[in-house]
């Protein structure tokens, strides 16, 4: 049965409504042309849809079942509508991100927050990963980008942008008596607290170590950047830890060691060729503008 699509659309704000008058002012139509459009779609399916009250129309029996299945089909197209348009407007939307949290601390907050005061109604999903896993989300296309730290083995699928260098040092508790400049060799000896195998933070000591022909062997693991600078400060070792991180602490002192480590840095990934809703476009230029600035 060929039946436009207009006339059923016309049905549904009828029905919705109980009123052509309504109907036609929501529709920004003609009543008389609605009256015409719901008496050929009675027509075409040779039955009664309404009935005229004091008050305005009802639905018929008839009515009622071709409603049911009507108002769910508009209802879908009006949702299918509303999430293409969701995709090129700050009124709403999510956007997601995977972020290392050496990244969230020493890059991101201050732009999520400006982001935040700038669009409320879009809704911001963070997942606190390792570089690795946010690289793999990222190329999954499970999250629209990722703030994260190197190394990072970017494949050709996916590109980064370089965001700014990470500035680390290593650190002590004052009570320890750890010199205040020390060689790699003698660090070795020492009891050191680092982020866990599987991070990048944990491989890119591991091959800096390697270079000078030790072994990065830290006798603490923590799961968390987070979680360093404490166990640093109770006593139980030395920890590499971001500048950012010091900010106000005390009970700490800075170790310095001889030989030149290179500086990481913090970049950010996208997935080549994929278009990203607007959010997450303009998420992207605020953090990329916010750190260039």
């Amino acid at each position: 049965m060929n039946i436009s699509y207009d006339h059923y659309r016309i049905f549904y704000h009828v029905a919705k409504y109980k009123s052509f008058t309504r109907a036609a002012e929501v529709m920004y139509a003609n009543q008389p042309n609605l009256t015409r459009a719901i008496k050929s779609l009675e027509h075409q399916l040779d039955c009664t849809l309404f009935e005229r009250t004091n008050k305005g129309v009802r639905l018929t029996e008839d009515g009622k079942e071709l409603y049911e299945h009507i108002s769910a089909a508009f209802e879908h197209i009006q949702a299918g509508e509303e999430a293409v348009c969701a995709k090129r407007s700050m009124e709403n939307g999510t956007v997601s991100i995977g972020a290392t949290e050496i990244a969230l601390r020493c890059c991101l907050l201050p732009i999520l927050r400006s982001y935040h005061e700038k669009y409320p109604g879009i809704r911001i999903k963070i997942l606190n990963v390792s570089t690795p896993q946010a690289l793999k989300m990222t190329d999954s296309r499970l999250i629209d980008l990722a703030v994260v730290t190197t190394p990072a083995e970017v494949n050709p699928k996916l590109s980064a942008t370089r965001l700014g260098e990470l500035e680390e040092y290593a650190v002590s508790a004052k009570e320890l008596d750890i010199p205040d400049e020390i060689s790699l060799a003698e660090l070795s000896e020492k009891p050191i607290i680092s982020l866990g195998t599987g991070s990048a933070t944990y491989e890119f000591y591991f091959e800096e170590f390697l270079k000078h022909g030790l072994t990065f062997s830290p006798d603490i693991e923590a799961a968390t950047a987070d979680q360093v600078l404490p166990l640093v400060k109770h006593g139980l070792g030395i920890g590499f830890v971001p500048k950012q991180f010091l900010e106000g602490e005390g009970g700490i002192k800075r170790i310095t060691v001889k030989e030149d480590i290179p500086k990481r840095e913090i970049i950010l990934v996208k997935k080549k060729g994929l278009s990203l809703p607007l959010p997450a476009r303009e998420l992207i230029n605020m953090i990329k503008n916010g750190v260039s600035g």
